[in-house]
């Protein structure tokens, strides 16, 4: 964990996407930026390359040439312009050059990058310009072009000032190959130079050796040499035959080549075609112990190299009378030559040894490398020239990207700018009428998507390639619209943010919820794929079975004065020979099982119970009642793929996506529905346009099918509010009241008769 010394400079945070972001505007807020605690920056590091950034630039910034830059990397660039700029937060306002006034004077270094770059502009031809930008130093073949001394340590051939050393750099460029020059010319660097003397001298001192024990025929015994090369390897093959057949007489005739070899050869132009045809067959004829002749008798392909080795080693060292070579006679003359073969494998020098031997002596002899030598030291002493002028590049790159850099790393305000665009977004990507914006650049899209997937963001990987041949692969994310026609192998247009269109097709697609509205959608959606589905396997089933039918009736019709012999049924016997089989007996079609029956009954009884019962209970409901009813249900089966989504779509962030391009994201980068919104821009109307509504190719069917729908839904919501009304007064609709009769007058009803007195039964006595 870095050591954070405390300061006392106020920071300013702005909630920006959900997150606290720092604002860098002033000096000291870059000056105090290695104080902030690294907790709260956006990003830890980012990779140099696959950026919307010069990469020489990030090049420059990464010291470790590890392909990342790190917080402390960016730190430290920021301390190395600290001396350097006169107001240094001119950089969070870049501009495309440098200017001049912008350098401070006050400072050593300030004042000699100053110096290098009115230098810079003088050697392009711009001696009264008052900026300078990074085109302008970015080649230095243009500054230094005409310069024979530049500060390198390199120097080329123009820069000799007699031929002899012209030729001396042309000649070590040539052996140990060129350096390139400021100006763009080849030349040698004082490395080059001391390597090749090297190699003169112990090339020079390697060929000084003139021992007659090495060197057997004097001056010939390099080309004798060369003539006992040619034909050893063939000459060796011949004794070895030859001890062979002498080992076993049954192998002569095969080491001659069988009379076919010939054969197969006899009908070619053996003139034209002797020395390819007759290399592999054997130098002379072979037999047990025979001397090979070296004037005739030898085979036509070998003849000449016989005879080169004959003038150049057998007649200087066994005499002009030696017209065959014995197996011994053969070992030793090429025995002779060993030392010559030992004293050639410790050639030294072997970089110059494709030098004419003379010219190797006259180098070794003069040896001008003090004066070579000394022309380099003359070039190093401009070496701080040369450094200035890297250093004035340098400030230049740091001047335009080092800003937007901050921007893209310590914050992401460039990201969540309504007009600036992040470092890591490489175009947009216009498909299926929506234009995505949020698009990163991958190498392995099935790597990135393991990681991505937390991102809990729809991404569709996309294969990019151009008329020129250039190729590309992008994680382009749709944050708006849905899903239904994002497929495989969908085609769509890509604009990089330099403005060159691609050709895209989506090559892999991670799923997730891209909105609340699709997720309402989704189980109806489903609902009807899935009802498509099985009506399909329906179809297909039936159409199978009526391709059956039809067949087997077709296949009957065929074959009906061809009756197929019957096959007997278990336990019958078969027909006797003469005698009919009998006739097979009609299938009884199968009888529906009463269980079946009953089982459907039941069932279609459920359903209409369950009909009915949702009828009664409508019924019973008021009428505004019915549409809050018929929204729960609604809700029922939306509410739970809904809750779903909104839950992936409030984890949505934009860290996984960078993490698995090689950043280092440490703040939560959410991607709300606000920001969601503007990544992904839907296809809308231009303001203002006109439109008209009149089709000639409009569907009417349809549209008169879901106006009668619709006239049938009104009808039933009306009946069924009529049949509410009813029910609440305690009648239908289509049964009037029962009438009920007046009650008669009170003195109209007739009293109840009472029993007489005497027939009344006695009460039984009480008591005992």
């Amino acid at each position: 964990m870095p050591n954070i010394p405390p300061t006392t400079h106020r920071w300013t945070f702005a909630r920006i996407g959900g997150l606290d972001q720092v604002s860098l505007a002033t000096t000291d807020d870059l000056l105090n930026l290695k104080h902030l605690d690294q907790k709260l920056w956006v990003a830890l590091s980012c990779p140099v390359r696959g950026l919307e950034l010069d990469e020489k630039t990030l090049a420059l910034i990464d010291t470790d040439d590890d392909g990342r830059i790190r917080a402390p990397e960016l730190l430290a660039a920021i301390d190395w312009l600290r001396p350097r700029l006169a107001d240094l937060a001119s950089i969070l306002q870049p501009a495309p050059a440098l200017p001049l006034s912008a350098i401070n004077t006050e400072t050593p270094e300030g004042a000699a990058l100053l110096a290098s770059a009115k230098h810079i502009l003088a050697h392009l031809g711009k001696p009264g310009a008052d900026t300078i930008s990074v085109e302008d130093t970015s080649d230095p073949e243009k500054i230094f072009a005409g310069t024979l001394f530049n500060g390198d340590g390199i120097i080329p051939a123009a820069a000799a000032g007699t031929d002899e050393l012209k030729q001396l750099i042309a000649d070590i460029t040539a052996t140990q190959g060129a350096e390139t020059d400021l100006s763009g010319q080849p030349g040698i660097n004082l490395p080059k130079l001391d390597h090749f003397y090297a190699d003169i001298a112990a090339h020079a001192a390697w060929a000084g050796n003139t021992d007659p024990a090495i060197h057997i025929l004097g001056a010939d015994t390099a080309a004798a040499h060369a003539a006992l090369q040619t034909a050893r390897a063939k000459i060796d093959d011949y004794f070895t035959r030859c001890r062979l057949a002498a080992f076993d007489s049954r192998a002569t005739a095969p080491l001659n080549r069988a009379e076919a070899d010939y054969a197969a050869i006899a009908a070619r132009d053996l003139h034209a075609a002797a020395a390819g045809l007759l290399d592999a067959f054997p130098l002379a004829r072979v037999e047990p112990g025979r001397p090979l002749p070296l004037a005739e008798n030898l085979n036509p392909a070998w003849t000449a190299a016989i005879r080169e080795l004959r003038a150049r080693v057998v007649t200087p060292l066994l005499g002009a009378h030696q017209t065959a070579l014995t197996a011994d006679e053969w070992t030793a003359l090429a025995a002779r030559f060993s030392a010559y073969e030992n004293w050639l494998a410790a050639r030294a020098g072997e970089s110059v040894a494709h030098l004419a031997p003379d010219r190797i002596r006259k180098i070794n002899t003069d040896n001008r490398r003090d004066e070579l030598a000394a022309l380099i030291a003359r070039d190093r002493e401009l070496e701080p020239q040369a450094r200035a002028v890297a250093s004035v590049a340098r400030l230049a790159r740091y001047y335009r990207d080092l800003g937007t850099l901050l921007r893209n790393f310590v914050n992401f305000h460039d990201f969540y700018g309504p007009s600036t665009h992040g470092i890591f977004q490489a175009g947009t990507l216009y498909l299926d009428a929506r234009g995505c914006a949020l698009c990163v650049r991958v190498d392995d899209p099935a790597a990135h998507s393991v990681l991505a997937a937390l991102s809990r963001v729809y991404i569709a990987y996309c294969d990019l390639t151009r008329a020129d041949g250039a190729t590309m692969k992008i994680a382009a994310c749709f944050t708006q619209g849905d899903s239904d026609y994002l497929i495989v192998g969908r085609n769509g247009l890509f604009y990089d943010t330099q403005g060159r269109d691609w050709d895209a097709t989506i090559t892999r697609i991670v799923e997730t919820p891209i909105s609340i509205r699709q997720a309402f959608w989704s189980p109806y959606k489903k609902l009807v794929r899935f009802i498509e589905e099985q009506v399909a396997k329906r179809a297909a089933t039936a159409e199978t079975a009526s391709t059956g039918k039809l067949n087997t009736a077709a296949a009957a019709v065929a074959h009906a004065d061809q009756p197929a012999p019957a096959t007997p049924a278990a336990g019958q016997p078969a027909p006797a020979a003469g005698q009919a089989a009998p006739a097979a007996p009609t299938p009884t079609p199968k009888k529906i099982d009463i269980g079946t029956v009953a089982a459907l009954g039941v069932a279609v009884g459920a359903i209409g119970g369950a009909l009915g019962a949702i009828a009664t209970g409508l019924a019973r409901l008021s009428f505004w009642q019915i549409p809050l009813v018929l929204l729960g249900v609604i809700l029922v089966i939306s509410l739970p793929s809904m809750l779903i989504a909104w839950l992936k779509l409030h984890q949505r962030t934009l860290g996984p996506i960078l993490d698995a391009t090689g950043w280092a994201i440490n703040g939560r980068v959410k991607i709300n529905f606000p920001l969601g919104t503007a990544l992904t821009d839907r296809a809308r109307l231009p303001s203002g346009a006109k439109r008209s509504l009149d089709d000639p190719f409009a569907d009417k069917a349809p549209a008169r099918r879901r106006r009668w729908l619709l006239l049938v839904l009104l009808l039933l919501l009306a009946a069924l509010a009529i049949r509410w009304d009813h029910t609440r007064r305690g009648h239908y609709f289509w049964q009037p009241p029962a009438k009920t009769a007046a009650p008669a007058p009170a003195e109209a009803a007739a009293p109840a008769p009472t029993a007489p007195a005497e027939a009344v039964a006695p009460s039984p006595p009480s008591g005992p």
